[in-house]
């Protein structure tokens, strides 16, 4: 049976320009969707992460009135699937060859380690030459910032694609003090970012690259990936 690896951060805590600890975790929906859709399509599915640490749930994907009336189902969706796989695959041990796909989903935890995970570039490089489906959702596109090849040279830079933007950030209070905007970031790397309306379904092919903006952009974009894969 054909595998995917969900490459998570281990991070629980974003730490602000004044000094100030931001909790932070996985977000339910990004986790829960893409696994939910890859698994009925006959995929299996294992999670990795740096030193193979489970980082909490970010609660603010357990809030109805944040993440919507369908987040308890995703909560404990992501839970059950988290515990039924038991302790998480170390990325830095992870061979690409296994796996069909490569999803990275969000939580701000990707701007804390994954964008520049040494582990994680070398494996969305070989994916990415590969031609295997790489996938990332709302802050999950930070963790493309660390395939940075042997001339040090951005990978992704040119492709097109999508992130939480630099708007959704101001909306959601996490703008003011944060070291940098993913969005921005990408822009600058050279990325040709694009946006849709804020916390609304919007996402963005550049061949073999889907990226989802937002939580919402989750299902759709695993979906995108499974007909890639056929």
């Amino acid at each position: 049976m054909s595998k995917v690896l969900i490459v998570m951060s281990a991070a629980g805590v974003w730490v602000r320009t004044d000094g100030s600890r931001y909790p932070t975790g996985y977000w339910a929906e990004e986790v829960a969707a893409p696994h939910e859709k890859f698994v009925e399509a006959g995929y299996t599915v294992d999670f990795a992460s740096p030193g193979g640490v489970l980082q909490p749930l970010d609660r603010h994907s357990a809030d109805p009135k944040i993440a919507g009336e369908d987040c308890a189902r995703l909560v404990a969706h992501a839970e059950k699937a988290l515990r039924d796989f038991g302790p998480l695959l170390r990325l830095d041990e992870v061979d690409v060859d296994d796996y069909v796909a490569i999803v990275l989903p969000g939580g701000h935890g990707p701007v804390v380690d994954l964008f520049e995970d040494a582990g994680l570039g070398r494996l969305l490089i070989e994916a990415d030459r590969a031609g295997k489906p790489i996938g990332a959702v709302c802050h999950g596109p930070a963790a493309l910032l660390s395939a940075v090849d042997e001339n040090g040279k951005w990978i992704f830079a040119g492709r097109e694609m999508t992130a939480f933007t630099d708007e959704e950030e101001r909306l959601f209070g996490t703008a003011d003090g944060a070291p940098w905007l993913l969005a921005g970031r990408l822009r600058e790397l050279g990325a040709i970012h694009s946006g849709g309306s804020p916390y609304q379904q919007y996402n963005v092919q550049d061949g073999n690259l889907f990226t989802g903006q937002n939580p919402a952009s989750s299902a759709r974009m695993a979906e995108d990936m499974i007909t890639t894969l056929g």
